[in-house]
C-alpha cells in the first residue's frame, strides 16, 4: 500500500524543522573530521605510537555508544527533543575540553564525551526528521542529515587546512571552534516542536495533532494518528527484551547488520586516516591536508545526488551499486599502494571511493535506520542498531594504524573489499525496498 500524496504540506516548514534537527549531523561531521586534519600535530604533542593513535581516534565511538544508549532511553521516555538539547550542550562542553586539555588522559576523556553528544545526535536526529516527514519524501529529508554531517566534515576540513600553517598549537584551535555551531545547534532545537508521533504515544494527543496539522493538514493529521494509535491500542511501554522478540528481530538483524557493514566497509579509515594513506605515497603535510579538503567536497557533491535520488531509484538499489562498487575500487587502491603509485593517480581512486560510499551507505543506511522499526520500540531498536555501527567504526579505526604498520598501508583495503562483497550478498538477499510507504506500513510485526 502506497501512501497518498494529494494532502496539502506545508513544504517549507517540513523541511525547515529537518534542517533545524540535522544541525545534530553537522557537529556529528565537525567531530568525525576534525581528527584527520589534527593527527599530524597531536602525533608530535602527545607522542603517539600506533597503539594510541588508534585508540585517541576510536574514543570517539566508545562515547557515541554511550550516547546512543542514553538516547534511547531519554528518546521513549522523554521525547526526541531533550536529547537533541542535551547533545548540543554536550558538543560544546566537549569541544572546549578538548582545546584546552593538557594531557593524552584529558584529551582522550574529552574525546570520549564529544562521542557522547555524536551517538546521541547520530541516533535522535534522523529518527525526529523520519517522524516528522510524509512518506513520499521521508528518504530525502532523512538524507538532510547526511548532508549537514558532510557539509561538517568538508568545512572542518577547511578549517583544518587554513590553520594548519599557525604553528604547533594550531590543534587546539581547530577543537575549540566547535563551540559555536554546537550554541547555534541548541538554539535551533529549542524552536523545534516534539516529534508528534511520539507525543501520540504517551498520549498527549492534542499537541500532536496541532503538530501534524501544520505539517499537511486535517487529512493528513487524522490519517497518521490512526497510523500511529491503532497499533498501540494493544501495546505496553516495551522492555529492552522487546526489541529482541520474534516479531521484529528479522528488522533488528537487518538494522543492525546494516550498521556494521557501513563503517567496516572501511571508508571512514580514509576519512581518519587521510594523512596517514597520502604519506605513505610520499606526499607532504600540505598535500595530505588538502586531499581531506578535496574527500570533504566530493562528499558533500555526492551526498546531494543522494539526496535527489534515494525516494525515486529507492534504497536497495543504491545499496547494491555502492557495495559492489566499493570491493573493485578497493582492490583498485590497494595495488596503487603497494606499488607506490603517484598520489595524483591515489587521490582519483579515493575519490571514486567517496562518491561511491556518499551516494549509497553513507545516506541510505541512515534513512533504512529511521524505518524499519516500529513506532512502539523504535527508540531502544534504533539505540541497539547504532551501537553496533560505533563498536564496528571503534574496531575500524582503532585496527588500521596495527594492521598498517604490520602489513603496509595497502594491506587493510584487500580485507575491506572482502567485506564489502559480503555486503553486497546480505543486501541482495535480505534487504527489500522501503520508500513510499509509512512508518506503521514499515513497522508491522513480521506476518502482519
Amino acid at each position: 500500500m502506497q501512501i497518498s500524496t494529494t494532502h496539502r504540506y506545508n513544504t517549507a516548514y517540513i523541511i525547515g524543522i529537518s534542517f533545524i534537527s540535522a544541525l545534530g549531523g553537522y557537529l556529528f561531521g565537525f567531530d568525525f573530521a576534525v581528527i584527520s586534519g589534527a593527527l599530524p600535530f597531536l602525533r608530535t604533542e602527545f607522542g603517539l605510537n600506533s597503539w594510541w593513535e588508534g585508540f585517541l581516534t576510536g574514543s570517539l565511538a566508545l562515547g557515541c555508544i554511550a550516547g546512543c544508549l542514553l538516547a534511547g532511553a531519554l528518546a521513549d521516555r522523554k521525547g526526541r527533543k531533550p536529547g537533541l538539547m542535551l547533545a548540543a550542550l554536550i558538543f560544546a562542553a566537549s569541544s572546549l575540553g578538548m582545546a584546552f586539555s593538557q594531557t593524552l588522559s584529558v584529551f582522550i576523556a574529552m574525546r570520549f564525551a564529544a562521542g557522547i553528544g555524536v551517538g546521541m545526535a547520530s541516533m535522535l536526529s534522523p529518527m525526529y526528521i523520519a517522524e516528522v516527514s510524509p512518506a513520499h519524501v521521508r528518504g530525502r529529508n532523512v538524507a538532510i542529515n547526511q548532508l549537514t554531517i558532510v557539509t561538517g566534515i568538508l568545512i572542518t576540513n577547511l578549517v583544518n587546512y587554513q590553520l594548519a600553517d599557525n604553528g604547533p598549537e594550531a590543534w587546539r584551535w581547530m577543537f575549540g571552534l566547535g563551540a559555536i555551531p554546537s550554541l547555534l545547534f541548541f538554539a535551533g532545537v529549542c524552536w523545534l516542536p516534539e516529534s508528534p508521533r511520539w507525543l501520540l504515544t504517551v498520549g498527549r494527543r492534542d499537541e500532536a495533532m496541532r503538530i501534524l496539522r501544520k505539517i499537511g493538514g486535517d487529512t493528513f493529521a487524522s490519517d497518521t494518528a490512526a497510523g500511529v494509535l491503532q497499533p498501540l491500542q494493544s501495546e505496553t511501554r516495551p522492555a529492552f527484551s522487546a526489541v529482541f522478540e520474534k516479531s521484529v528481530r528479522p528488522m533488528v538483524i537487518i538494522g543492525m547488520t546494516l550498521a556494521v557493514f557501513q563503517q567496516l566497509c572501511g571508508i571512514n579509515v580514509v576519512f581518519n586516516y587521510t594523512s596517514t594513506i597520502f604519506e605513505s605515497v610520499g606526499a607532504n603535510l600540505d598535500r595530505q591536508l588538502f586531499e581531506t579538503v578535496a574527500i570533504g567536497t566530493v562528499n558533500l557533491v555526492f551526498t546531494i545526488v543522494a539526496m535527489w535520488q534515494v525516494d525515486k531509484l529507492g534504497r536497495r538499489p543504491l545499496m547494491l551499486a555502492g557495495s559492489l562498487g566499493l570491493t573493485i575500487v578497493y582492490l583498485v587502491l590497494s595495488l596503487l599502494l603497494q606499488s607506490s603509485a603517484p598520489a595524483g593517480a591515489v587521490s582519483l581512486v579515493v575519490l571514486i571511493a567517496i562518491a561511491l560510499y556518499a551516494t549509497s551507505l553513507a545516506p541510505v543506511t541512515w534513512v533504512i535506520i529511521s524505518e524499519i522499526f516500529p513506532n512502539h520500540i523504535r527508540g531502544l531498536a534504533s539505540s541497539v542498531a547504532i551501537v553496533a555501527l560505533w563498536l564496528a567504526y571503534f574496531v575500524l579505526v582503532f585496527t588500521f594504524p596495527i594492521l598498517s604498520e604490520v602489513l603496509g598501508t595497502y594491506g587493510p583495503f584487500y580485507l575491506y573489499s572482502g567485506i564489502c562483497l559480503l555486503g553486497f550478498l546480505f543486501i541482495r538477499r535480505k534487504v527489500k525496498e522501503t520508500k513510499g510507504r509509512t512508518l506503521e506500513q514499515l513497522g508491522a510485526p513480521i506476518g502482519h
